[in-house]
């Protein structure tokens, strides 16, 4: 299993089949596992990288809060990238790992060739709304703090994977998952990159915020999943790959 060495903290990876590079990242307490049936279908045709987030499944679990945060997880994409010899790449990721791509796109705009962006939002202009949001980030982690991996919830990402221990849930709950800014909502009307904007046709949380993306990405294409829920991906995974591989197969050949 391969590991990356990001200033003490390890972060796992793994590299399937050659191509055009695209990074998944998975959701919030979910793990790169989620990803096996999207690797399966792009591998033979593109170099699929997935990994795990610090404080997740096989990568490493500091105890250190600082070492959390949504800078550090930008700076973790692009080391991978680095790693794999990507100068570019389609940047996709699921609820938490839409959103890092979003500020991944923010911060280096010039390293993405695509973005792909399923059942996430990009934030919250208001103060309000984002401090409500963080509280329950909060009380997440208060409750991995106090009953450990019991505290996970059912969901179908959640429940195909695996982690050591909650502490890393906790921390990246309190410093990944909750949000310091709106620079990410802030910076949709300046993606270039071509977006793929999609969701679960259940996924009732993120529909309103699918909308918003898709109206202010400028030339993005939207796609709702019938019958699937907030892992699209799981729920119905022949239609979720087909419209990933109708939109890839408009992307301009580099």
């Amino acid at each position: 299993m391969a590991k990356l060495d990001r200033d003490g903290v390890k972060i796992h990876y793994e590299v399937h089949g050659k191509g055009p590079t695209i990074l998944l990242s998975h959701g919030y307490s979910s793990t790169s596992r989620m990803w096996d049936g999207q690797v399966a279908a792009l591998k033979d045709r593109y170099q699929v990288v997935v990994w795990d987030m610090r404080g997740h499944g096989d990568s490493d679990y500091p105890k250190d809060p600082s070492r959390y945060s949504e800078a550090l997880t930008v700076g973790d994409m692009a080391a991978l990238l680095d790693t794999v010899g990507a100068k570019r790449a389609i940047i996709a990721g699921l609820s938490l790992g839409g959103y890092m791509s979003l500020a991944f796109n923010a911060t280096h705009p010039e390293r993405v060739g695509a973005l792909m962006l399923f059942d996430t939002g990009p934030g919250f202009k208001k103060d309000e709304a984002r401090a409500k949001w963080n509280e329950t980030a909060h009380q997440r982690a208060a409750r991995f703090d106090a009953e450990g991996l019991a505290a996970l919830n059912s969901s179908d990402e959640v429940k195909i994977v695996r982690h050591r221990d909650a502490s890393g849930l906790a921390g990246a709950a309190r410093r990944m998952l909750a949000q310091q800014n709106d620079r990410v909502i802030q910076s949709l009307d300046k993606v270039a990159a071509p977006t793929l904007v999609l969701v679960g046709a259940n996924d009732t949380n993120f529909l309103a915020a699918t909308d918003y993306m898709a109206a202010k990405i400028k030339g993005s294409t939207k796609a709702v999943i019938p019958d699937a829920g907030h892992a699209a991906n799981l729920h119905q995974p022949a239609l979720f790959n087909q419209a990933v591989e109708a939109f890839l197969a408009k992307l301009p050949q580099t």
